[in-house]
């Protein structure tokens, strides 16, 4: 998987396409493969993928003042994504429910993969790209309180009542308030006593405790264990104790070395090419409605709050990416039977190829921004 990675980053993508496909050649060498083991490792890397985001990705401190830049761009592309997706089940006569997860699972936009591109294009510091940091991160913030409620609809195979309605959100509610309480009282407390202990690794072991203690928590209220996962990294990313270089190094290699790849493999492990090639026109429908969504909707948002033509479309193709978040919506949608592998594997492949068209849509608008400030500076000078 390291080795499939490895060639992805060289060639100039994010190292999730060749853990992808990885997964795909393995799947197709190795049909009759015992996967419990591995089941189990995935679901384990599905839930520090959303841990890791929260605690290393997100910070709450950081995100506030963004937040009301932000606001609008967020909205309007989080709007047409979701109509979007909604519009696409019903074009193919998928059920109220299978829309609405359709509609959410095109809403994420991959944090991770936006970061690499405006890093690599010295981007990340201007204007346009700190708005779009900030509302990839609200995208998923955003995405995955409304998957919680999904879920928790989802069991009720039907539309739930009113009072279905206020149970659930009164068990999110109490989720919620219990893991501030304990975020902002309690984690506190046990890091201090955890760094004062004479037994090693005491403090990394205490945020993989975290990690797994939320993930648990959140299934007992009927929540999904990633959704605890990314609440609990999120808390504890605002203790400076946790956050430690050393153990952010640590926690980092056993999600990013061993247990995230094991994820993305098990994702191209479980595509079936022939639901693919069943899926027949659902495919590149999907695929162009997930990017035009985001594409759309980012560039008129970035639009309305003062951004030239070249950076709204920078913007738009910024948000366009999907990668961990989606793939772990997909993988509970599947798990849960809300979604079969047809669509399962054609949402797959539409993140693959956002994964390889945005960077360059992106590489594009700021390429032309850049031509066009030269231009004006020397028609100025």
């Amino acid at each position: 998987m390291k080795f499939f990675g490895e060639i992805a980053e060289r060639a100039g993508v994010p190292s999730v396409m060749g853990e992808i496909l990885a997964g795909i050649l393995f799947g197709a060498l190795f049909l009759d493969v015992e996967t419990g083991i591995i089941t189990f490792f995935a679901q384990l890397g599905s839930i520090f993928l959303l841990f890791t985001a929260g605690y290393k990705e997100v910070s709450l401190r950081d995100l506030r003042p963004a937040v009301l830049v932000a606001f609008i761009p967020t909205l309007t592309q989080l709007v047409f994504a979701f109509a979007f997706g909604f519009m696409l089940g019903k074009i193919f006569n998928f059920t109220f429910l299978q829309s609405l997860f359709m509609a959410v699972a095109l809403s994420p936009t991959a944090i991770g993969v936006v970061i690499r591109i405006l890093i690599d294009l010295n981007y990340l510091s201007s204007r346009p790209g700190l708005v779009m940091l900030s509302s990839a991160v609200l995208d998923d913030i955003i995405a995955i309180s409304l998957l919680s409620l999904i879920v928790t609809f989802a069991r009720f195979n039907r539309a739930p009542s009113a009072l279905a309605v206020l149970t659930i959100s009164g068990k999110i509610l109490l989720f919620l308030l219990i893991m501030y309480i304990l975020g902002k009282y309690f984690f506190p407390r046990l890091f201090v006593h955890a760094q004062k202990m004479h037994a090693k690794e005491a403090v990394f072991s205490l945020v993989v405790m975290t990690a797994l203690f939320s993930s648990y928590l959140a299934e007992l209220f009927e929540l999904h264990a990633t959704i605890g996962a990314f609440i609990g990294g999120m808390l504890i990313s605002e203790i400076p104790l946790a956050k430690i270089p050393d153990v952010q190094s640590k926690v980092e290699g056993l999600a990013y070395g061993i247990l995230i790849p094991l994820f993305f493999a098990f994702i191209g492990y479980s595509i079936d090419l022939y639901a693919l090639v069943k899926a027949g026109i659902f495919v590149p429908v999907v695929t162009l409605l997930a990017l035009s969504g985001k594409l759309i909707g980012g560039f008129i948002g970035s639009k309305a709050i003062g951004f030239n033509f070249c950076e709204s479309l920078a913007f738009g193709a910024g948000v366009m990416p999907r990668a961990g978040i989606e793939l772990v919506m997909l993988t509970i949608g599947r798990g849960i039977g809300i979604i079969g592998e047809e669509i399962f594997s054609a949402m797959v492949f539409m993140v693959i190829v956002s994964i390889l068209i945005s960077p360059s849509a992106l590489k594009f608008a700021i390429q032309a921004e850049r031509k066009n400030k030269t231009g004006n500076e020397l028609k100025v000078g």
